[in-house]
This record gives structure tokens, C-alpha cells and sequence, in this order.
């Protein structure tokens, strides 16, 4: 066993997230024992540390924090290079002018494996232990994902991007629907489960880059692999031309409908459900929330990504109060904040500049909440991840104050008792430079 010292600071049990504040863990001198199965042991004070403990190596992290690894809802892998990729316009005009050119270039084995190398070491850096990934159009560059993240020690799910049918620049990324079906059968053949850190999503583009028929082929292959814990992954009114559009390519009264077998008036299978995640749900209506929140469907919300596409602003009150799971997403590469924490940031500074009663100071907890906690519950792996409590598998952070200039300060003028004030300064606060150590299943990851 090994016993890590530090102030331990996380959302304890399984609350929702109106509940986060009162679940909040903050114990300036913790520790947490790691068996060498990579289960946390024991969480807690240092001074209740188990008599048949004591003789575990201590490793003394103090005077650092020891967090729950950084959770990813919603990030490009394909996108890796395209951060701050100027497209002159909003997510339509920004894919066809910069996105899919770029995400072509995998189809070259070599600069795809070059890709999933750093994407990975970036993820170490920032701290993000678990990741629901957009994957490439390529099957190549969708094993040297899988392969690369094996290696480094990832949590990752991820699945093919799906397109069927798409504007000229899209074309190299374009299969037909019978080939779209195949390849993402074999991919889950392959890599879903081959390892417990690695699971595979059905993963459309968006409802724009598919068929209706091809909506109905990928329901009906998701229905005979919904039980193995294959997940679906997609996009969700993020931009209002995009709503426009889809309403009038699919025949659909609202875009959730596409995915949940209502196309053009038919019916199939849905592909809402527990393990499905959409990405931005921007400007959806009560009926869409309802239906989400009815079926399990859990939200990736992405305020950095939003903000650079000029998408908009979910509006956070009502989509939370709906009781869909809302979970924190970098959305990667529209998002340019590949650290969760700058994440939150974001997601902090949209939401107090809501318009009227809409806006609100999102407390500390909850964001914390998002970011690690939820992201576990939208992924169904709560019972292993997003906490620091015993029995769950240590995927954690060590944060180091001192390795950040002017962090030290901020925290010195915070009250170790005042855990809500401390948790917002740290959270917002840190850069990747402080992230001293990452763990998963106990184990620490290098990125090399």
C-alpha cells in the first residue's frame, strides 16, 4: 500500500448536483491509501489513518491537494492541432473551412499516430484521466488512439466519426452507409472492453453528416450492443442554422428527434439512453430536456467552445433543473482550454453574465461537481471514478501550489476552514503547471 498526504478535496457520495455543497470533502491534512490493486483503501484524515495502515509508504504531497482526475465529456481527437483555428464564422463555416480539411490529414498513418501521441500526453498534462473522445474518420488513426492511450494508462471511450453524407470539403472523411455500419462494428469488436480502461461509442458527427436511413442502420446496431455497455455520442443544438438545417434535411419537429427514431415521420430504434452523452444542447426546448432527462441521455456542456463559435449560452438553470445529468466538456479543438479547470472557468464566468434571472454564481462545489463527479454519472462508471472515496480506483491529481507563481499567495489569503472559497480559488485558478502528479488505478502516468 501507499499513502499519499495532502488536503483532499472532492465531492464525497453520490449526490445530485443541487447537493454538491453538501458533499464537498475539504481535509487540509488528509490521506489516501492506495492498495496495490489501485483501489482507494482508505480517504480521510490522517489522524483516523487505520492502525493496519500505518505501515504504508508515505508519500508526502503536502503542501498540495489531492483531487479526483479531471473527467472530459466532449474532445476531438482529430482536432488535436486545430485550437485557435481562425474560420471567419460560426460552426458551420468554421467545419468546412478549417475542420475538415485538417481532420482529412489523418487518413496518413504516420501524422496520425504523431496525433494520438500528443493528445495523449496532453491529456496527461492537464490532468484528465477520462475522456469520451470524437474519434477519427480513419481506422488507422482509431488505433493508434486506442493503442497510444492503452499504453499511457488513459480512461478513454471513443468511436469512429460517422459520416455518410457532407458538403464538398467533407468528402475524404465520407463513407457509404453500409461501410459506415461495418467499420463501426469492427471497431467495437476490436477495442470495446479489449482492456478495462478502454470502451467504444457509436459516434455520428452530428445529424447533419448522416442519412435517415443511416440514422435507423446505427440504431439498429446499437440495439444489439447496448447491453455489452457500448456508448452513443453525439452533437445537439449547438448552433441555430444547424437547428434550422436539421429540421428540414431529416424531417424532424425538433433535433433530439433525429436521434431518439423519429425521422421523417417513421419510427426506429432510439439511440437515447444511459450511456449517451450529446454535446452542447444550446437551444433546446422543455420537451427535449424532458426527453433527456426521461431516458438517461446526459449533456456535455461546453462554455469555452460556445463562446468561440458564438454559439450561445446554455442556459444553465433550466437545462439542470430539468434533471438531465450535466456533465463539463473542452470540446476540443472549438474549445482551446484543454485544462477541465479552465473549463469551469469559463463555465463560471457564462453563467453569472446570464441575461436577468437566468444568471447565477454557480458555487464551487458544483463546479468541482461537473468536471469529475458527473462526468463518472454521464460515462455510468461511478461506482469506479469521479470521487475520492474508498473502494473507488485512484484516478487522482496531485496539485502543487508551489509550482504555479502567485498560486501560493491566492491560497494563503483563504481560510483552510473556508472550504468554499479555498476549492474556488484553487479550481479556477490552477494551470497546468501545477498539476505535480497524475494517477489511474494507482498508478502514475508519465506521458512518455
Amino acid at each position: 500500500m501507499r499513502a499519499y498526504r495532502g488536503h483532499l478535496l472532492h465531492i464525497g457520495g453520490a449526490p445530485q448536483l443541487a447537493q454538491a455543497g453538501d458533499h464537498l470533502v475539504s481535509v487540509p491534512d488528509g490521506v489516501l491509501v492506495v492498495d496495490d490493486d489501485g483501489v482507494i483503501a482508505f480517504s480521510g484524515a490522517h489522524e483516523r489513518l487505520p492502525a493496519d495502515m500505518a505501515d504504508a509508504e508515505v508519500i508526502d504531497c503536502r503542501p498540495g491537494y489531492l483531487l479526483p482526475g479531471f473527467i472530459d465529456t466532449h474532445l476531438h481527437f482529430p482536432q488535436t492541432y486545430c485550437t485557435d483555428s481562425y474560420g471567419g464564422g460560426q460552426l458551420l463555416d468554421w467545419l468546412q473551412r478549417c475542420i475538415f480539411p485538417a481532420e482529412a490529414m489523418l487518413a496518413d498513418p504516420e501524422l496520425a499516430q504523431r496525433t494520438a501521441r500528443d493528445f495523449c500526453r496532453r491529456r496527461v498534462e492537464v490532468g484528465t484521466t477520462t475522456a469520451l473522445v470524437f474519434g477519427s474518420a480513419f481506422p488507422d488513426a482509431q488505433d493508434a488512439l486506442f493503442t497510444e492511450s492503452l499504453r499511457t494508462g488513459l480512461r478513454t471511450v471513443s468511436g469512429r466519426g460517422i459520416q455518410t453524407v457532407g458538403p464538398e470539403a467533407a468528402e475524404p472523411l465520407l463513407t457509404d452507409e453500409a461501410t459506415a455500419i461495418d467499420l463501426s462494428a469492427r471497431e467495437i469488436d476490436r477495442w470495446h472492453a479489449a482492456d478495462p480502461l478502454l470502451q467504444v461509442a457509436l459516434v455520428p458527427r452530428f445529424a447533419l453528416s448522416v442519412t435517415a436511413r443511416t440514422l435507423a442502420a446505427l440504431g439498429e446496431l446499437y440495439d444489439s450492443v447496448r447491453a455489452d455497455g457500448v456508448y452513443f455520442h453525439s452533437h445537439l443544438s449547438e448552433n441555430l442554422r444547424e437547428i434550422e438545417a436539421v429540421r428540414d434535411s431529416l424531417g424532424v419537429s425538433c433535433y433530439l428527434d433525429a436521434y431518439d427514431g423519429r425521422i421523417g415521420g417513421a419510427d426506429a430504434p432510439t439511440l437515447l439512453g444511459r450511456r449517451s452523452v450529446l454535446a452542447h444542447a444550446v437551444h433546446c426546448t422543455d420537451r427535449e430536456l424532458a426527453r433527456l432527462a426521461d431516458t438517461g441521455t446526459s449533456i456535455s456542456h461546453c462554455p469555452t467552445s460556445q463562446q468561440f463559435l458564438g454559439s450561445g449560452t446554455m442556459p444553465w438553470r433550466r437545462t439542470t433543473a430539468s434533471g438531465v445529468t450535466v456533465a463539463l466538456g473542452s470540446d476540443v479543438g472549438a474549445g482551446d482550454e484543454w485544462l477541465m479547470a479552465r473549463v469551469a472557468n469559463d463555465c463560471f464566468k457564462v453563467h453569472i453574465s446570464e441575461p436577468g434571472a437566468a444568471g447565477l454564481s454557480i458555487p464551487p462545489a458544483q463546479l468541482l461537481f461537473t468536471a469529475t463527479l458527473a462526468g463518472a454519472r454521464a460515462l455510468d462508471i461511478e461506482d469506479r471514478v469521479g470521487n475520492l472515496d474508498a473502494g473507488k480506483q485512484a484516478d487522482f491529481l496531485v496539485v502543487d501550489p508551489q509550482r504555479q507563481r502567485l498560486l501560493p499567495e491566492l491560497l494563503e489569503r483563504v481560510a483552510p476552514e473556508d472550504a468554499d472559497r479555498l476549492l474556488f480559488t484553487l479550481l479556477l485558478g490552477i494551470r497546468e503547471t501545477a498539476i505535480a502528479q497524475v494517477y489511474v488505478q494507482g498508478r502514475e502516468l508519465t506521458g512518455e
